[in-house]
């Protein structure tokens, strides 16, 4: 835990920050959560409720498994990259697991960066989104990243 706070502490001091401006509001899609072998898919959304501040969540399906998460993400600019920004923040998840398996809660810290193309109402980004299991079924999970591409809708 404390690495993780170490690189998350590491990202935000070590970029060049500006003041954060998202080049939109909303923005819904496609997102992919990838952990040990496993690849959920399943709509995904993000909305800025403040220039730098963003919740996005994500309903998220595989066999046997749906999760729902919920992140808060605090964004800022990379300077001389326009439409670039940085993110950090954590949520947490719910797993279910089918065939009587059970749910677990996990805790899911974010770092990772979005990109909005100018001119075209497309978002991208990619994020590590490691877990820690709060529960009995699922451990902690360093290998996790996300990947989303959404289309602007404000």
């Amino acid at each position: 835990m404390k690495k993780l706070l170490f690189l998350v502490a590491a990202v935000i001091l070590g970029t060049n920050v500006s003041n954060a401006q998202s080049d939109y509001t909303f923005a819904a899609g496609l997102g992919l959560d990838l952990f040990s072998g496993v690849t959920l898919v399943g709509p995904s959304a993000k909305y800025f409720f403040a220039e730098e501040h963003a919740g996005q969540a994500e309903l998220m399906f595989e066999s046997g498994l749906t999760t729902l998460t919920a992140l808060y993400e605090y964004h800022g600019d990379i300077s001389g990259a326009d439409g670039l920004q940085w993110f950090a923040g954590a949520g947490p998840s719910i797993l279910f697991f089918g065939e009587g398996i059970g749910t677990e809660i996990a805790l899911r810290p974010i770092v990772g960066l979005d990109y909005k193309i100018d001119g075209v109402p497309l978002a991208f980004s990619f994020d590590w989104r490691p877990f820690i299991g709060l529960g009995d079924l699922l451990g902690n999970e360093v290998g996790a990243f996300g990947i989303g591409v959404r289309y602007i809708i404000e």
